[in-house]
């Protein structure tokens, strides 16, 4: 298939710069290591029409960048503009390596790798964008990711140990034994002590009051796997310019028909000021 080839003017040192893809009209599969090593797969989502903006999509705690969340977001911010990327993480769908070697602190380095990697192809990330686990994750990571313009959290919990509740069952037995299999969205994965220990570590309060970006936290008032106080909490330790909004019908998930275009809609319009900025 012919690459396919865009004119991108947001580049102020490169104007009607021209970067080249191979791959169909709309997707284009990307590899880049992880902080460990293996590597992890990726897609950019394409901008359709005009081009705005590139942007990182962070995906939730065992869900990748094939999960409606990801997958839906990440396209209708392409058909508006902002080419995005998706990534799995270690472990996780397409991606190379032991999920079991994972750890929140990982997941904070390889988004990190992430937008290092969109920077070296001439595409950097203006705008982080992260779902449940990787809302959090987002957060952490936002310092470190220079020239980032905004910052949109998706059903984000305010503690990273909040996912606890997700392996509660075999929690005893990773800490007692060192690691023991839990069986989770039709799978078998090894949960680790170092990975329970990691996550305990992680504290985002300091760095959610610390952040210099513009930030919008999105969540849905019926949210039965993270609450919305999380939200609350998150927007009342962050500086402004700062934003709420209530995604209003939607489960954590956004697997209903729609909800995931809605929210990435809005993310759209509400970070419009913030990409016709300068980079700086």
């Amino acid at each position: 298939m012919p690459p396919y080839t865009i004119e991108d003017d947001t580049n102020p040192e490169v104007p009607g710069a021209v970067r080249t893809f191979a791959l169909d009209d709309k997707v284009v599969a990307r590899e880049f290591p992880s902080d460990v090593g293996p590597e992890l797969a990726g897609v950019i989502d394409l901008p359709q029409g005009k081009v705005r903006r590139w942007g990182l999509f962070a995906h939730g705690f065992t869900l990748g960048k094939d999960s409606p969340a990801a997958s839906r977001v990440s396209k209708q911010l392409a058909r508006e503009g902002i080419g995005m990327l998706r990534f799995d993480n270690l472990g996780i769908g397409d991606s190379d390596g032991d999920w079991g070697d994972g750890s929140f602190t990982l997941k904070v380095q390889d988004t990190l790798r992430a937008a290092a990697f969109m920077a070296e192809h001439a595409t950097p990330v203006d705008l982080l964008v992260g779902h449940s686990w990787g809302g959090a994750a987002a957060l952490a990571a936002a310092h470190e990711m220079p020239g980032l313009r905004a910052l949109a959290t998706i059903a984000a919990p305010v503690d990273p140990s909040h996912v606890e509740r997700q392996y509660d069952s075999v929690l005893d037995r990773v800490l007692s034994k060192g690691a023991h299999e839990w069986f989770v969205g039709r799978r078998t994965l090894v949960l680790k002590r170092a990975f329970v220990e990691d996550v305990r570590k992680a504290h985002l309060r300091d760095r959610i009051g610390e952040l210099n970006l513009p930030l919008l936290v999105a969540h849905s008032p019926t949210d039965s796997t993270v609450g919305i106080a999380n939200a609350a909490e998150i927007f009342q330790e962050a500086r402004h310019p700062r934003s709420f909004i209530s995604l209003e019908g939607a489960d954590h998930l956004l697997t209903a028909r729609g909800q995931a275009q809605r929210a990435a809609h809005i993310i759209s319009a509400w970070a419009d000021q913030y990409l016709d900025e300068a980079r700086p």
